[in-house]
């Protein structure tokens, strides 16, 4: 009897794993976006018909740092992984070093949105670019 409780429990968890999302928003939404026009190269043609950016959103913080948000979308009807990385750029197009450009794992359910931000380390950076790499699990 208790196998039986336990494999019923590990199915539950298992399909869990393989749903879908059901999301509920405003109809009319009050906030208003700041989206940007976006420039995306794609080299993983599998990951793009996945885990796919869908906007760009940009704002800045009280304190004068680039604050970014980037709209995920999996298009497929499964769980999938990928990591993300921002990289900043300064005023003249230099690459800005920070001991946090490292790569960060996410995954997504099925025909789900979520939403990246990031901060900029430093006042300095004024632009961005975003990396999303596929994560084979």
């Amino acid at each position: 009897m208790k196998i039986n409780y336990l494999f019923a429990s590990l199915l539950g968890v298992s399909m869990a794993a393989c749903t879908t999302v059901n999301t509920v928003e405003r109809a009319q939404p009050v906030a208003q976006k700041q989206m940007i026009a976006d420039k995306r190269v794609l080299t993983d043609a599998g990951l793009a018909r996945g885990a796919s950016i869908v906007g760009v959103n940009e704002s800045s913080t009280p304190d004068g740092f680039l604050k970014v948000q980037v709209e995920i979308l999996n298009r497929t009807r499964s769980l999938k992984h990928f990591s993300y990385r921002f990289e900043w750029f300064d005023q003249n197009g230099m690459l800005v070093n920070t001991p946090t450009s490292t790569s960060i794992p996410r995954q997504i359910e099925g025909q789900e949105s979520l939403f990246i931000t990031a901060i900029a380390p430093t006042p300095l950076a004024k632009d961005f670019r975003v990396k999303l790499i596929e994560d084979n699990r």
